[in-house]
């Protein structure tokens, strides 16, 4: 009996299991059969990060227009995430070898396990001394053009091995990235690494080379760096190391010195973020750079702050300006590189508008196509300190020296509603709400799971439905919380 009729040439065969397979890909998401648990942070209650039951799916196609409806469609994806964490400065690793071994303990775990913590998997850290050191410093000797004196040996001591017991505690992979605060004095125009002060132009190209020092000094000792930014706040005159660059400066320095500099060292791979200050002047400062064929190149995303409010008195957050620089340069990642309450106050340990502040500002910015998100110092003492200008601030995580005490701030458990459930990789999807007294954004990550955030910044519970292609599930958004939907 021939048998001709059952071949198929492999190249058609081929073909059709593509097709078979895209048309899987493009079935629609359901909930059916799906486990959707609700994960609870919330004011004047006991609830951090809390599982607080789940939630039943039923058919509802048209969802009414008097009542408050959060929408989620996930097969309308936009950016990938790439990370959240906070910075690894002098300041924290200080603070962390004044703990008991316990006590270290409990923080790499609230931190970095991916089970029983928040799971942070990007930090920052800096390049020579910043406002969160004891001391300035530099890593090279006045007058060493060359860089022949080039020594970490200052962050040997504390910086190096915390970062080193922080990449264990996750796992053996973080994405770290590294920042300047202020070329060496005698490279500057002002001969002081702080209060401003310029970058002398015959130091350009011995500054550009010490960056590559520090990726090869850190990665010798086994810490990756995955990137750097050119500065610092760059247009602010700080009582702390500082330096600055107008947009032209940092677009010539970059094109001019730094990016070859990076490529000649063989860094070329590492990635090169710009601005690192505030969303304010951002379109202006990116769009000089960028406009620069040869400057843009060697950039890989843009870096930003959320401080503008303060230098506005207040006056909010630019998230237009940030908008506007995601939908010019769709090609060019956004990162958020620091962000905290900027004056300690003890009264803020328990202030729940400081973790709102996050909340309201990682999902504006994620909706916005930010990729990655990066608190300031992850962990300060009782003063929030250590820091050698008295510029003390809050973080998550504060350890009280005299009393031995952690203390954990509620900023903590918002980063950690995003973080625990958002992990790099993750797909950022269609999310909206029908009444702007509830926040939201979502990710599917790479494992399948949806990780849906709503948040309240109202004083009133708020009854929803959470609707997803067709069928929607009732619960309620808690006065002052912030919850995270995982779908299984």
């Amino acid at each position: 009996m021939r048998r001709e009729f059952y071949i198929r040439p492999l190249g058609v065969a081929l073909l059709l299991l593509s097709a078979g397979l895209a048309q899987a890909q493009k079935a629609p998401f359901s909930v059916d059969g799906k486990t959707a648990k609700l994960y609870v942070t919330a004011k004047n209650t006991e609830k951090k990060i809390t599982e607080s039951g789940t939630l039943q799916f039923e058919a509802y196609p048209q969802p009414l227009e008097n009542e408050v409806t959060i929408f989620v469609d996930p097969s309308k994806t936009y950016q990938t995430m790439l990370g959240i964490g906070g910075a690894l400065t002098d300041a924290s690793a200080e603070v962390f070898y004044k703990m008991p071994k316990d006590k270290q303990q409990v923080v790499l775990t609230d931190y970095y396990d991916k089970d029983k913590g928040i799971a942070y998997t990007l930090g920052r850290t800096n390049i020579q001394s910043c406002d969160f050191s004891s001391d300035t410093y530099a890593y090279v000797k006045d007058g060493d053009v060359a860089l022949k004196t080039f020594d970490i040996s200052h962050d040997m001591k504390y910086r190096v091995p915390f970062i080193k017991e922080v990449l264990a505690a996750a796992g053996g992979k973080l994405t770290l990235f590294a920042s300047p605060w202020s070329p060496p004095a005698w490279m500057k125009t002002n001969n002081d690494a702080l209060h401003g002060g310029k970058l002398k132009a015959e130091y350009n190209q011995s500054w550009a080379n010490l960056y590559g020092k520090f990726i090869n000094a850190y990665e010798k000792r086994g810490i990756p760096i995955w990137g750097i930014t050119v500065q610092n706040e760059e247009m602010a005159v700080q009582t702390w190391e500082s330096c600055v660059f107008t947009a032209e400066e940092e677009r010539d320095f970059i094109k001019n010195f730094l990016g070859p500099a990076m490529k000649k060292a063989g860094y070329a791979d590492r990635k090169l973020l710009i601005w690192d200050h505030n969303r304010d002047l951002m379109y202006q400062r990116v769009s000089t750079v960028l406009e620069d064929p040869e400057a843009a190149k060697y950039v890989w995303g843009v870096a930003y702050h959320w401080y503008e409010d303060i230098a506005a008195q207040g006056a909010g957050m630019n998230f237009e300006n940030e908008r506007m620089v995601a939908q010019t340069f769709p090609d060019k990642p956004l990162m958020l590189t620091e962000g905290c309450a900027a004056d300690f106050n003890p009264e803020k340990y328990t202030d729940w508008g400081f973790g709102e502040k996050y909340g309201a500002s990682m999902i504006n910015d994620f909706n916005i196509g930010t990729v990655a998100w990066t608190d300031w110092n992850v962990l300060l003492d009782e003063k929030g300190g250590p820091n050698h200008v008295g510029n003390f601030c809050m973080a998550p995580i504060h350890y009280d020296t005299k009393n031995d005490k952690l203390i954990y701030t509620n900023a903590y458990y918002y980063l950690g509603q995003f973080s625990k459930f958002i992990h790099p990789g993750a797909k950022r999807i269609a999310s909206s709400s029908s009444r702007n007294n509830l926040l939201t954004t979502a990710y599917v990550n790479t494992d399948g799971k949806l990780a849906v955030v709503v948040m309240n910044k109202t004083d009133a519970d708020i009854d929803y439905r959470l609707w997803i292609k067709g069928k929607a599930a009732k619960t309620k958004s808690l006065a002052h919380s912030i919850a995270t939907v995982v779908i299984e």
